[in-house]
């Protein structure tokens, strides 16, 4: 029994839904190139990171790393240039600590533009590659 004036308290429990910090970077799943390179931007670092620490934590997950190209260059050169791309995102992916059996590089070269335009600001949104689970 409670005297005059006095409350029951109660435990209450809350529960803590764990927040992933890298899930924003990891929205980011397409990564531009310069013209003619397959170098990977410093910009592209941290989403990237993002995504192999989700990888190895998650060995079961699977990444497609489609490569494209703006459409100047032969159809061939073009095909080996994006699948250069892929590659080096697998190989960055892989130092981090994914699993090469996690990571298939797939090259579209010029096939699968995203912008249809004929200059340099559509060029540039073609010169990618894109990340897909």
């Amino acid at each position: 029994t409670f005297g005059e004036g006095a409350e029951a308290v109660t435990d209450s429990v809350s529960v803590v839904t764990p927040v992933d910090p890298d899930a924003e970077l990891r929205n980011t799943r397409v990564f531009y190139f310069d013209y003619d390179v397959a170098k990977i931007k410093s910009s592209a670092f941290e989403p990237l990171k993002a995504h192999a620490r989700y990888l190895a934590a998650n060995r079961s997950a699977r990444v497609r790393l489609e490569g494209h190209c703006d459409e100047r260059g032969t159809r061939e050169y073009n095909i080996a240039l994006g699948e250069r791309r892929g590659n080096a995102v697998a190989k960055f992916l892989k130092i981090q600590g994914v699993s090469a059996s996690q990571i298939e590089v797939v090259s579209y070269g010029e096939e699968k533009p995203a912008s249809l335009g004929h200059g340099e600001q559509a060029w540039a949104k073609n010169r990618r590659v894109e990340l897909s689970y």
